[in-house]
């Protein structure tokens, strides 16, 4: 029981971590620590939860509250929150005194994410390639669209944007910061959150804002992914492949002001660059490996 709530805050670990950084998927680490299909169901039904609440049903709500795993969201989610609170502090600093390795890092990282949704198509056929193919194109033109930011957005901003953002941590290949930094956002997030963070209650609105934008936001987008995994769980996946595929672009080291890609400069940093990229790429291996015995250690003590 102990090893299992701390491999599953571990795994919050991972994903909040990844949530922080722009380029990066949450959903693509819950793929790769292996519980993202119980994920989105636990918040699928978390979501069915909270609307039998609002209506008063109380049978119902009792058997939506049964059907979420516990074990898995508590641990889960301090994990998530633990690393938001650590990496708002320490990831933003280090991306942007050495902008290239990081990128390097994380582009080794997602790399061998791929390995993921291809083992989980149970049956290869062509039209996955296709769909695999399609969302990729369509990935790697979004994030290659220049982003903006805003000093002091609305409140109405950070709502909307939040909600959307947040559908990326249960979306692997599509990041949260990144689509927080497109959307205008990022860099007052992190302000606020560390405002928070350091009793200053004059950014509390703005974290109360986001965080009930990312409610509605995840609430409303797991129900349709909980629906296509129960459903059309190989389509999706080869959808999910395109996706991370594509986000691909978002992590490339050398990029020109107007976000489009390039080869290395004179005096820009190359190999450690490609020894990151390496570390990352076998450090996820591993991790997948390491997850994958422990499931099916899991799954024979079961039987």
């Amino acid at each position: 029981m102990i090893r299992t709530l701390l491999r599953f805050f571990a795994s919050g670990l991972l994903m909040g971590g990844a949530d922080i950084i722009p380029g990066v998927s949450g959903g693509t680490m819950a793929l790769i620590v292996g519980v993202y299909e119980r994920l989105v169901a636990a918040v699928s039904s978390a979501t069915s939860l909270a609307v039998a609440l609002a209506r008063f049903n109380v049978d119902e709500a009792r058997n939506h509250a049964r059907a979420i795993p516990w074990i898995l969201v508590l641990p889960l989610g301090a994990g998530i929150l633990v690393a938001a609170a650590v990496g708002a502090r320490t990831i933003p600093p280090l991306m942007e005194a050495y902008p290239q390795q990081m990128n390097g890092l994380f582009l080794g990282l997602v790399a061998a994410s791929l390995v993921i949704p291809a083992l989980r198509i149970k049956e290869f056929r062509p039209v996955y390639a296709v769909t695999a193919a399609a969302f990729g194109v369509v990935t790697f033109f979004l994030v290659g669209l220049p982003v903006f930011g805003a000093e002091n957005p609305g409140l109405l901003r950070v709502f909307a944007s939040a909600a959307v953002a947040i559908c990326a941590m249960i979306l692997p290949g599509i990041s949260g910061a990144f689509l927080l930094k497109a959307l205008g956002i990022y860099e007052p997030t992190l302000e606020a959150l560390n405002g928070v963070i350091e009793l200053n209650a004059s950014h509390l609105p703005y974290v109360l804002t986001f965080g009930a934008g990312a409610v509605v936001g995840l609430g409303s987008f797991a129900k349709l992914l909980d629906w296509l995994l129960a459903h059309r769980h190989d389509i999706t996946m080869a959808a999910l492949l395109g996706l991370i595929a594509g986000a691909l672009r978002a992590l490339w080291p050398y990029v020109t002001p107007d976000n489009s890609l390039r080869g290395p400069a004179e005096g820009e940093p190359i190999a450690p660059v490609i020894a990151l990229c390496l570390a990352g790429f076998v450090a996820v291996m591993a991790l997948i490996w390491w997850s994958r015995r422990a499931h099916r250690a899991e799954a024979s003590a079961g039987a």
